[in-house]
């Protein structure tokens, strides 16, 4: 019998991509809740290199990274395919996945850096970042990366948007401003209301008081 276990924190972009991942293709799985100030040491066993989440175990195999977790996850599980199978298609969509990553290098930059000066420059990064995808992705004004369905590179942006929405509450700052991104916010709305991403998101709410503790603890320990 196959044993899915996933090592996550709730609240993180990168652990949620796995869940909805999991959920799209209606596979069971054992969560197991990691605290970010705590970590087990069966995540640290598991992921010695980074020593973070998320960590996907498959029959006692661990394997780290959450975009080579959702390729992996979609090879062994191919119904609902995430994954583009032709081979430029497929390059294509690991090209933007990797540039969410590098958005939410910036996102993370503007939410822990310093008020004034820094603060005006990590935002621009995060709009450059996401102008970007606003005028090469959307010419042709599909619904999702992905066309008509949800694909890898959905999944790699979508839990990202969720977090600066709620770090756009937190800061009381405007990022994702309709008139300057109306293309990519057309596409997350649609994301957001697909039944299943829908009911796994995180409750707004609950993320703004998480990320808020844990960003007042890491500026009070700077």
């Amino acid at each position: 019998m196959t044993e899915v276990k996933l090592h996550g924190f709730w609240y993180s972009p990168m652990t949620l991509r796995v869940v909805l991942t999991l959920k799209l293709k209606d596979i069971p799985y054992h969560n197991i809740e990691e605290d970010r100030f705590n970590k087990s040491l069966e995540l640290l066993r598991y992921n010695p290199v980074y020593k973070r989440t998320p960590v996907f175990v498959h029959n006692g195999r661990p394997l780290c990274e959450s975009m080579l977790i959702i390729e992996y996850i979609d090879e062994i599980w191919p119904h609902n395919s995430l994954v583009p199978a032709d081979p430029y298609e497929r390059a294509l969509a690991r090209f933007w996945a990797k540039y969410a990553d590098d958005l939410f290098s910036a996102v993370v930059a503007f939410y822990l850096g310093n008020n004034g000066e820094e603060k005006e420059a990590n935002i621009e990064k995060v709009w450059e970042h996401i102008m970007v995808v606003e005028n090469k992705c959307f010419g042709d004004q599909k619904k999702f990366f992905g066309g008509d369905n949800i694909n890898m590179v959905d999944l790699a942006f979508g839990p990202i948007v969720k977090t600066i929405f709620t770090i756009e509450d937190i800061l009381e700052v405007k990022v994702l401003k309709d008139e300057k991104f109306p293309h990519f916010l057309s596409w997350y709305n649609n994301f957001k209301e697909v039944p299943i991403i829908k009911e796994n998101l995180p409750e707004h709410e609950k993320m703004v008081a998480c990320l808020k503790f844990i960003r007042e603890k890491r500026l009070a320990s700077s």
